[in-house]
């Protein structure tokens, strides 16, 4: 019997004997752990979040790091092998080209030289915390490694404050990664005018700005790049095809880097007067699920929220004087250069030729994905004075530049700071210093006062905005420097009492840097968001849990109406769309009728007029030209928006014939959206059933404040009542199937009741179910 099980029992032993005051007690292990300084304490609750006590902040870290591993060493792992293009070890070939892409991005080299030149409070936090998830590491054996290493044969390797930095890399190829479009707008150029100035357009109707106003000319288009003879839609498309399939492998995909709602309300709007914050970040479904929920405590530090596995510190979450949240913004931070190489594999700078080096990689895969014997793979990557070449077609290649690439760019380093920010001013001071991918961070604190701040370095070019890509003998696209901290949006207590953001247009046309709002997602979360906020005076916490379960669908509930208003559809549909109340709930027949329909139309409307595509018609065009009958759009063929629609729905109702008649029994929005939560061994022969999580009764979608299963976590705060905050995952704190953690949290997610996150020191130790105190180790 170890010495852990014989303390343990111990432990029990001595609860029985006690007197009864005792008996409020609970089982209590202890470990001992080299590279600890004084004893921690940790609590877990009865979703086993762990609540870590520390003497000092080495001993903190070191301990998250501890149990964190506990519960997802495997997933850690998972990550950093994917973002150093060594996850086709595990996999095989069909994760080659995945490791291909991820090499030749060479985060591992980049994070190396980050690691070397840390500050000093990120070296503790990251050096500490890999000893603690080291320690736990040193403790495996044959009863106790985690179930994915045993299943494919392998064990960890050492935690290194590298590792961390890679996971870093990977939220910013998730949440800043947009070349493609540069490569795809020359493409769109062959568009007709009139469709390519609807396409291009960066104007709604509906759009909620914060920051600025819309003036009448529209942004400028990115006049200081000569027009290219080169088409490299295919090479984006593949590369996203590859890109979405290594995220999602993570939990880390967002569509069109649409990721996110947060708000904040002032204290003169509450029930109680005192500020409210909402957060829910927006990203692809897995298993488990990317955020941990953690509580630290040390000297000068008490903090609470989420981060990532393998993440020291809180990245979302709350201290004592202040509560944060973060939505993706989606400036343009990456830049393309057209570059062409000759044999010697030399090219045309603004300086004159220039060679590019060859760096060689060997990527090693399974053969045979039962044994992990490993094969060999070849892979040269080709580096410009840009950086990387991304794509290649005929003998015109792309160079990637973007700041990820930056050594000195730290995407975590401000979230160690924001940890233990006191007010505003610290708030904002610590986000001066964020090199990640760039957020809309609101604030509330325990005054009632509520602010917004964009963080993030975006780059200014000596000439145009980085909409297409430079030549690489102009010095055109040279980065002269970023934006300056003072000059990025934001609002401190502004009269409406409450700020709202959900990755929509946030800057006006009149601001003077437009690649700060390249890519934004429609106005539709947001708008919703603001008219229910504006609706209610005086707000509860219930009221914006209700906020984040909203499923109304301002779109497809235009589209309806717009249906039934023209008639123009069969008696069925007309009946369905009309007595539609324009929520997307999981039981609707409507829900789904009016999202195939309108699915349809776009679909209609861009074919033929590649690379638009019809998610950016229906959401940003169509709700605004089918009213109007702007026909710009309007597919060949068809003399009106009528027939266009007719025909979409005789399409649709086809497929609901049955012997002649229609038959919608079948049809079910939550059938035609469900929810998913896919592990990486899920397609696994034999084993996968249990990895596999499959859902069909989740309401939402990617237009409604509840944007269904890409909801990765909900967080609820009002400043100065710790006590009541709500934070709930999708799934649970364990990466393990046969944990009772695995996915106890689900009916709190999936219902929106409450699962409340103590703070103070009396409400954790009441909420205490488990006991662990690491100690250094006896010599």
């Amino acid at each position: 019997m170890s010495i852990v099980n014989r303390l343990f029992r111990l432990s029990f032993l001595l609860v029985l004997v006690l007197p009864a005051s005792c008996l409020a007690q609970v089982p209590t292990e202890e470990i001992w752990a080299g590279g600890l300084e004084k004893p921690v304490t940790v609590r877990r609750d009865a979703r086993s979040i762990p609540y870590i006590q520390a003497g000092n902040l080495r001993d903190l870290y070191f301990a998250q790091g501890y149990e964190t591993a506990r519960d997802r060493l495997w997933q850690m792992d998972l990550m950093r092998r994917l973002a150093v293009g060594r996850v086709a070890e595990l996999f095989g070939k069909p994760a080659l080209e995945q490791d291909r892409r991820w090499r030749t991005l060479g985060f591992e080299q980049i994070v190396k030289k980050t690691a070397a030149n840390m500050k000093p409070q990120m070296k503790l936090a990251l050096e500490s915390y890999a000893d603690g998830v080291n320690a736990y590491i040193a403790t495996l054996n044959k009863e106790n490694t985690p179930a994915e290493f045993a299943l494919l044969k392998y064990m960890p390797e050492k935690w290194t404050p590298a590792d961390t930095l890679l996971i870093g890399k990977i939220m910013a190829d998730s949440l800043s990664s947009t070349w493609w479009q540069d490569a795809m707008a020359e493409k769109l150029k062959s568009l007709p005018e009139d469709k390519y100035s609807s396409f291009t357009s960066k104007i709604t109707p509906d759009d909620l700005v914060l920051f600025g106003k819309d003036i009448e000319t529209a942004i400028s288009a990115d006049v200081a790049v000569r027009k290219g003879d080169f088409d490299f839609t295919a090479s984006a498309s593949r590369e996203m095809k590859v890109r979405e399939q290594g995220l999602s492998l993570v939990g880390m995909f967002a569509e069109d880097l649409a990721a996110s709602n947060n708000w904040v309300i002032s204290g003169k709007r509450t029930i109680d007067g005192k500020a409210m914050l909402a957060n829910d970040p927006h990203l692809r479904p897995s298993a488990p699920g990317i955020w941990y929920l953690t509580h630290l405590s040390a000297p000068g530090m008490r903090v609470s929220g989420v981060t990532f596995p393998g993440v020291p510190g809180v990245v979302l979450g709350h201290n004592e004087n202040i509560a944060w949240g973060a939505t993706n913004v989606g400036p343009d931070v990456q830049d393309l250069y057209v570059v062409e190489l000759d044999s010697k594999n030399m090219y045309k700078s603004a300086k004159g030729k220039k060679a590019a080096s060859i760096r060689k990689e060997v990527i090693k895969y399974r053969a045979n994905l039962l044994s992990p014997e490993l094969s060999e793979d070849q892979l040269e990557v080709v580096e410009t004075e840009f950086g990387p070449v991304v794509s290649k077609e005929g003998n015109k290649s792309l160079a990637l530049r973007w700041t990820s690439f930056d050594p000195n760019v730290a995407e975590f380093e401000a979230f160690l700071f924001l940890n233990t920010a006191k007010d505003w001013k610290e708030f904002r001071k610590a986000l001066s210093s964020y090199g990640g991918p760039s957020q809309n961070f609101v604030y509330a604190d325990v005054k009632g006062n509520i602010g917004w701040q964009i963080g993030g370095k975006i780059p200014l070019r000596r000439k145009g905005d980085g909409a297409f890509p430079y030549p690489s003998d102009s010095n055109d696209g040279d980065w002269i420097g970023f934006i300056p901290f003072n000059d990025l949006p934001m609002l401190f207590n502004p009269p409406s009492g409450f700020i709202v953001t959900a990755n929509q247009r946030i800057a006006g046309t009149d601001y003077k840097y437009p690649q700060l709002i390249r890519q934004f997602a429609a106005p539709w979360r947001a708008r919703r968001i603001h008219e229910l906020v504006s609706a209610n005076s005086k707000i509860s916490m219930n009221d914006v849990t209700d906020i984040q379960r909203d499923v109304f669908n301002i779109p497809l509930n235009r589209f309806s109406r717009e249906v039934v208003k023209r008639k123009a559809a069969s008696p069925q549909t007309l009946e369905l769309l009309s007595g539609w109340d324009g929520r997307m709930t999981a039981d609707s027949k409507a829900a789904a009728a009016a999202d195939i329909i309108y699915g349809c139309v776009g679909n209609k409307a861009v074919k033929g007029f590649a690379p638009a595509y019809a998610g950016m018609l229906t959401q940003k065009i169509l709700p605004f030209d089918l009213p109007n009958d702007v026909k710009t759009w309007l597919p060949s063929g068809y003399s009106s928006w009528d027939e266009v629609i007719k025909a979409c729905d005789l399409e649709f109702l086809s497929s609901y014939s049955k012997d002649g008649r229609v038959d919608f029994s079948s049809l079910r929005w939550g059938d035609r959206e469900k929810a998913s939560f896919p592990h990486p061994l899920a397609q696994a022969p034999i084993i996968g059933t249990k990895y596999a999580l499959v859902f069909n009764n989740i309401d939402g979608s990617g237009q409604t404040p509840n944007v269904g299963d890409y909801v990765s976590m909900r967080h609820i705060s009002s400043p100065g009542n710790w006590d009541e905050t709500r934070f709930v995952i999708p799934l649970g704190q364990s990466g393990s199937v046969v944990s009772p953690h695995w996915k106890d949290q689900f009916p709190f997610w999936s219902t929106g009741k409450p699962a409340v996150f103590p703070f103070s020191e009396g409400a954790v130790n009441a909420g205490t179910v488990k006991l662990t105190k690491i100690s250094p180790k006896m010599r």
